[in-house]
């Protein structure tokens, strides 16, 4: 200070370079963020956040990890199945960091890690399937995957909480293959179900003989509400059946 009373300018350069110096050290971290700091290249073992923290930018060194649920698409993997039929498949991955001290330390860039990881996994699991499980079979595969993937990235401090498998892409022979099997699998079910349909059919005559053969006047009758529903049809012409006897009695004369 002055002999006048006011102060000196190095003196206020300084303050100015102080006051400076903290604001740029105030840091503000959001509900879902967490800071790992290192000061002078040690760890800090106590995460940092949420709301307001103090790093000191000549000494400490922070880095931000955030703790939402992260949606990573894996892109499109070439798979060769059990069967030797080769697939495009792509996935997408739900993980998030539980711990952030292992996120930052364990390994390096732990999303490019997890992406990595989850590529290869995609490719590893689904080719020791057979292409008829690959397409009917996901919820087990999803399942598998996800399990292989949170055992491998738990080390890191990262939970994957779900794998789905999205698109499976089969070339064009295979396709016209699958269709034709298909065409062929629904026109068996349908042969099948004709000829049970015949066969119900069959014992239902048999069933019906038997019960007008006991009477001769069931079978009049019969014949009498056929030639009804011939004439309801207003037919010109109205056949009359002779019975076969009849006609084998006539050739014996």
């Amino acid at each position: 200070m002055t002999p006048s009373g006011a102060f000196s300018f190095p003196f206020l350069v300084a303050v100015v370079f102080i006051a400076l110096y903290f604001l740029s050290s105030i840091k503000i971290l959001n509900e879902y963020e967490r800071a790992v700091v290192f000061r002078l290249g040690r760890l800090i073992h106590v995460p940092k956040g949420p709301g307001f923290i103090m790093v000191f930018t000549v000494i400490d060194r922070m880095v931000r990890v955030s703790l939402r649920t992260i949606v990573h698409d894996v892109p499109s993997q070439d798979v060769i199945t059990r069967d030797n039929v080769s697939v495009k498949v792509n996935a997408v991955v739900y993980y998030r960091v539980i711990e952030p001290m292992k996120a930052v330390v364990e390994v390096e860039q732990f999303h490019y890690a997890t992406s990595q990881l989850a590529q290869t996994t995609l490719r590893s699991v689904l080719g020791q399937v057979e292409l008829d499980d690959l397409l009917s079979r996901r919820e087990r595969l999803n399942q598998e995957l996800q399990t292989i993937l949170d055992k491998h990235t738990d080390p890191w401090g990262i939970k994957v909480s779900m794998v789905e498998v999205k698109h499976v892409d089969l070339p064009s022979e295979m396709q016209r293959a699958m269709a034709k099997q298909a065409e062929a699998e629904r026109e068996k079910r349908a042969k099948i179900i004709h000829a049970d349909g015949e066969l119900q059919a069959s014992r239902a005559l048999a069933e019906a003989a038997e019960i007008i053969s006991v009477n001769t006047t069931t079978l009049q009758l019969r014949y009498l509400q056929t030639l009804t529903e011939i004439a309801a049809e207003k037919n010109s012409t109205i056949i009359f059946p002779i019975p076969i006897d009849m006609i084998s009695g006539l050739a014996k004369r």
